[in-house]
Order: C-alpha cells, then sequence, then structure tokens
C-alpha cells in the first residue's frame, strides 16, 4: 500500500513539477515505434521520426525546419512509406512543403458509390469466415467490400503572405499516381499471388467495372498531376495546437487528363474547389477550447475519375493521406471511405480539455480529451458516364448464394444510387478522444466515435457501421 501511495504522489508531483515551458532549441529528433490501431485497417506496426530544429529558439512552439519519416505497416495488408519536409524560415517570407509517399492498400475499403444510397451487408465486410462464425454463407463472400488502392505521391506546396497581414496565398503541384484492382489478401478464398483470384471471388468493386459503375477506362486507376492555388486567412496563435483564432483556406484545383494516354471520351478533367474554415475560442485559458470546422470540397467543371473521388483537398496535412467522407479524418465513427460523392460538406465539434501540463526528460507534454460531434453529407452524387443494368439477374443469382436470399435486393441496392433519386442524409458521429502532446507539435491520439445513422429508413441497419470506430493515430484532425 505504501509502495501505491508513493507512486501516486510521486505522479502527481511529475504532472505538476514544472508550470513553466522549456523554450526548446537546436535539434530534437523524436524516433518511434509506430504503434496504432484503425477498426478499417487493422494494427499499425513500424517506425517513425519527428524531427525538429528549432535553432536558438526564438520561433518556438513554431520549428524553423521539421523532417516526418516513416514506414509501416498495417495487419490487414497495408504499408506506409512516407517523407515530409515543411519549413516557414528556409527561404525568407515563403513556407515551403515538400512530400513523398506511398500507401500500399492491398485491401481497401470499397462500399460502392454516393453513402447510404447504397446498400452495405454487414455480413459481407470481412476477409475469412473466422471474423463471423455466426454467418453460414459460402467462401464466395470473402472480401466483397475490399479493392486494391496503391498510391504514390509528390507534392511541392508554397505559401507567402500579403505584406504584413493575416491574409495569405498558397500554390503548388501534387503528382498522384493510383493504381486500383482487385483485393490482394492471403486470407481471400483461393487467392494465388501468381494466378491472380479466382473468377468465383466476387467483390462490389468487380460488379461496378462489370456493369459500367467505374468506367474500363478507369479500371486500374490513373495519374494526374494537379495544380493548385489559394488563399489563406490565418489568426491562430498556433497551428498545430491553437488555443484561439481563425483559419480559412480556399483553394481552387484541377487536372487535365494527359498522362495517361485515353481517348477523347475518357478523359477525366476536372476543376474543384475546396473550402475550409476553422474557427477556436478559449473558454479557460491553457485548459479549456473549443474547436470547430466546416467544410466544402465539390466539381465545378469536368468529371472525377472514380478512383479519386475520397481524396481531400487540403493545403497542410494534419493526416499522413487525409481521405475521406468517412472515417478517421471527417466522420470519426463510419465506415473508411463509406461517403463518395462528386460534391460533399462536413462539420467537426470538439471541446479539448488539456488536464494536465509537466515537463519530463526534458519535454513538454500535454495531456488532453476532446469529446466530439461530427456530421457529414453528400450534396451531388457521382453518376458514370454510362451503366450497363442488364446483367443485374445473373449477379443476385451469385450474390443471393453469398447472403442466403431470394429475392433480387443485394444488387439491385448497389446500383440504386444510379438509378433511383433518394434524397442524401445527414451522416452523424459522436465520440471522445485522449491526446498526448509533447513540445506543442507532436501529437499522439486515441480517439473513438459512433455512427448515429443506420439506415432504417431504407431497410436495412448499420449502414455506415455497427460498432465503435477506433483509432490510434497523429494530430488533431483539424
Amino acid at each position: 500500500m505504501k509502495k501505491i501511495l508513493t507512486v501516486l504522489v510521486l505522479g502527481l508531483f511529475i504532472l505538476n513539477a514544472s508550470a513553466q515551458e522549456i523554450v526548446k532549441t537546436g535539434i530534437n529528433v523524436g524516433p518511434l515505434p509506430t504503434i496504432g490501431y484503425n477498426s478499417d485497417l487493422g494494427w499499425h506496426y513500424g517506425l517513425m521520426s519527428d524531427i525538429f530544429w528549432y535553432g536558438d529558439g526564438s520561433t518556438y512552439p513554431e520549428y524553423v525546419w521539421k523532417l516526418n519519416v516513416e514506414a509501416s505497416w498495417y495487419s490487414k495488408g497495408n504499408s506506409v512509406y512516407h517523407a515530409f519536409f515543411d519549413s516557414k524560415y528556409l527561404i525568407p517570407g515563403v513556407r515551403m512543403s515538400l512530400d513523398l509517399s506511398f500507401f500500399g492498400n492491398k485491401t481497401s475499403s470499397f462500399y460502392g458509390f454516393n453513402g447510404g444510397s447504397s446498400l452495405f451487408v454487414d455480413a459481407l465486410d470481412q476477409i475469412t469466415n473466422e471474423k463471423n462464425k455466426k454467418y453460414s454463407f459460402s467462401e464466395q463472400g470473402q472480401g466483397f467490400y475490399l479493392m486494391k488502392r496503391n498510391i504514390l505521391r509528390g507534392m511541392a506546396l508554397f505559401q507567402g503572405r500579403f505584406g504584413q497581414s493575416h491574409w495569405g496565398w498558397a500554390g503548388g503541384l501534387t503528382f498522384l499516381g493510383i493504381t486500383t484492382g482487385h483485393a490482394e489478401n492471403k486470407g481471400l478464398a483461393g487467392y494465388d499471388k501468381k494466378a491472380g483470384h479466382p473468377a468465383t471471388d466476387l467483390s462490389l468493386y468487380d460488379l461496378y467495372v462489370k456493369h459500367g459503375f467505374i468506367p474500363k477506362a478507369e479500371e486500374f486507376g490513373g495519374k494526374h498531376l494537379e495544380a493548385k492555388v489559394g488563399v489563406v486567412y490565418d489568426t491562430r496563435d498556433h497551428e498545430n495546437n491553437p488555443s484561439k483564432g481563425t483559419n480559412l483556406e480556399v483553394v481552387l484545383y484541377g487536372s487535365p487528363d494527359i498522362l495517361n494516354g485515353r481517348s477523347q471520351a475518357d478523359r477525366t478533367n476536372y476543376l474543384k474547389l475546396s473550402l475550409q474554415f476553422k474557427q477556436f475560442f478559449t473558454l479557460v485559458p491553457d485548459k479549456l477550447v473549443l474547436g470547430g470546422r466546416i467544410a466544402f470540397q465539390g466539381l465545378l467543371a469536368g468529371r472525377t475519375p472514380s478512383y479519386m473521388l475520397q481524396t481531400l483537398q487540403v493545403i497542410n496535412f494534419k493526416q499522413l493521406n487525409p481521405e475521406g467522407l468517412g472515417s478517421a479524418t471527417t466522420v470519426r465513427g463510419s465506415l473508411f471511405n463509406r461517403l463518395q460523392g462528386e460534391s460533399f460538406a462536413w462539420t467537426n465539434l470538439e471541446l479539448r480539455w488539456s488536464f494536465a501540463r509537466f515537463t519530463l526528460f526534458n519535454q513538454n507534454f500535454i495531456l488532453a480529451t476532446n469529446p466530439f460531434f461530427d456530421m457529414g453529407m453528400i450534396l451531388k452524387p457521382y453518376k458514370p458516364a454510362s451503366a450497363d443494368f442488364s446483367g443485374f439477374a445473373a449477379d443476385n443469382t451469385l450474390v443471393n448464394k453469398i447472403t442466403g436470399k431470394t429475392d433480387n435486393s443485394i444488387v439491385e441496392y448497389v446500383a440504386s444510387d444510379f438509378y433511383k433519386e433518394e434524397k442524401q442524409k445527414l451522416h452523424m458521429s459522436a465520440g471522445i478522444g485522449l491526446h498526448v502532446i509533447m513540445n506543442q507539435n507532436f501529437n499522439v491520439n486515441f480517439e473513438f466515435g459512433k455512427i448515429f445513422f443506420d439506415g432504417q429508413k431504407f431497410g436495412w441497419k448499420n449502414n455506415d457501421g455497427a460498432g465503435l470506430g477506433i483509432n490510434i493515430g497523429l494530430q488533431y484532425i483539424f
């Protein structure tokens, strides 16, 4: 008992040992094992390092430059190789951000287009039968909601201010090479890496390609060079852990389809607009902050290729690969990339309570929690240039073997967003997170979210996810 009391007293002493924050100088290297979990991707493991250069400390809590590198893997077969450099001070008056990343997604989730209009059957959301032993359907159901989606990304972004005002400009180029196809995982029925997937291994992605919801020219992905230009307004006191201020990003971006060798009819030139407004209020100094974000991303002209509907456009990345609508970066608790459309909007509201501040190992630490409420909605559904519904009968027979149903509801609902004008619904979630923040810039988070909308009106349950969405990652999402 005395030992327990001693540990508690020592812990309280450490948490309150230093009210004065240490001003960091020189280099600060934080090599860490990457250990995390995402309910969509599985367990996350590997190595990463944030390297900060603070110089003489005159810019702290801002860094002079930052280098982030990572090599990691997920238990469901995905991988991350990432290098990111960021500095506001190497080029006088210009912020420079450089990124080179590869995201290998052998089992990326694909639940169809336009959110609640596309049927979700939770019994099919699996890799092997071991996950849901209570279902007695054939092995053909394995991997129904999976696809391959590898991403090679290179980015160069530059930002500056208009005089001494809070307004600024941003511009840059991003190369995206996206490779799509059938999922690759040894847990899939009869999977043979050399031979490819078996014909009986049906997936929703296969159905979409077969019937033209995904055009043949886009079946295996494509390459795009995106140009972006935008304006920024920023009065936040700190970018990564703000306690007050406003941040507005307005970005116009697009890409001519010139790298894929497609015919004129198959080209997907597009021009889009991205808006993000963030506001932070100090409720209790150094303790309690109310933060909110309202965001919109939509098509202005052309047509978005099907494999890029979930790509989110932001000026300054908070996550390695921001995608949505859905999952850990937008509507927390929903299924990964569940809400895909041409145009969509979302909002996040959270209360950030820093309940402990202390110094340990010559580093500044903050422990914080953030109850949150998220909402998202598709404003303009995605519709393919053409689609063929004539082969549904044969596909119904195959899908019915998986589900045990005797009607045609499965495949018809799969395509319902294309031939039915279903009104899009507002998707909502709520949850809470725990954050461990070091030196105001390095933030490890543990967030748990639960979706509200379950699709009862459409005749099925848990349409956006049945359980608790769990994510262990880095940074606040905004």
